[in-house]
């Protein structure tokens, strides 16, 4: 393959906006590069890794079964860099201002609303916060079985794009939300991002003093640059210094990087991806090798 070849994962009309705009700049500092895009990360992450494409731009789980994958197949890996906006995130378990449940342990019984299947943060990460907490999450829109001491609600909305699309979160909490003490079949509480529930108040969906923060996961880190097997290692050292180099003062790089959701690229670190590997683990996502575990997953 003659020069670096990225693949991203098409969530958005503004991924082909950016990743136009960052060849275009990228072939100007004298990198041959060309991208191309994916409808899901499961097909991404298993090119990468064969080395049809030298790098990817992968979600957290993303991250989680190339390393799964490459491992089992004795091929190396290359973290590249992160934005500045990947670090240190938390995702919350919020429920209505009103409810009475003051811990986790109040959800016993109850109905959490999570979104897709393969979202680390407004699934995975969460369900493992129950699981830490003592209670047994069940299956989807089901008691989930004897042992299941929540109920889980989960919005599948752009399955195979890892939580990027955030149209199940975005539903989970105006489930939240719309539900009453009342009702029939009430959600009791959703899981999202805690940039998501900042922005659900911005947009209306909840309104100021409706919801409260019941729990929060540690810190993780989200997105990660990786280089596999397909990549020249002269091109990956090339391409890393440039990414670290794009100064968010250039007005031809700011609006790509708003974009794209950061004010600069850093160097990439692994440690922030622990809690996701033990989530990934106790929901039997994928297995040890990175083989896709969860039966009801189809991206």
């Amino acid at each position: 393959m003659n020069g670096l070849l990225l693949g991203a994962v098409a969530y958005d009309p503004k991924v082909v906006t950016i990743w136009d705009g960052f060849r275009a700049w990228l072939r100007e500092q004298g990198l041959d590069f060309d991208y191309v895009l994916y409808s899901n990360y499961e097909r991404q992450v298993e090119d990468l890794v064969a080395g049809r494409i030298g790098v990817a731009w992968n979600s957290p789980l993303a991250w989680v079964r190339a390393r799964r994958l490459a491992e089992a197949a004795g091929v190396t890996l290359t973290p590249v860099t992160m934005r500045d906006t990947d670090c240190d995130l938390r995702s919350a378990i919020v429920v209505r201002a009103g409810s009475p449940a003051r811990s986790l342990a109040d959800l016993r019984g109850r109905v959490v609303a999570t979104g897709a299947v393969d979202s680390p943060q407004a699934t995975l990460l969460p369900l493992s916060l129950l699981r830490a907490a003592g209670l047994h999450p069940g299956g989807p829109d089901s008691a989930g079985g004897a042992d299941a001491d929540v109920r889980v609600r989960r919005f599948d909305i752009g399955v195979g794009l890892h939580g990027d699309h955030i149209g199940g979160e975005r539903d989970a909490a105006r489930a939240l939300v719309g539900s009453h003490p009342g009702d029939s079949d009430p959600v009791d509480a959703a899981c999202m991002i805690d940039s998501n529930l900042l922005l659900f108040a911005r947009e209306g969906i909840l309104p100021s003093g409706s919801v409260r923060v019941l729990a929060q996961t540690p810190p993780y880190d989200h997105c990660t640059m990786t280089a596999g097997p397909g990549a020249a290692e002269s091109d990956v050292g090339r391409f890393s210094e440039l990414l670290l180099g794009m100064d968010y003062a250039d007005p031809a790089l700011r609006p790509l990087l708003d974009l794209e959701g950061l004010k600069e690229w850093r160097p990439p670190r692994l440690s922030g991806y622990a809690q996701l590997e033990r989530a990934v683990d106790e929901s039997g996502f994928y297995d040890a090798k990175g083989e896709i575990g969860a039966g009801d997953y189809r991206p």
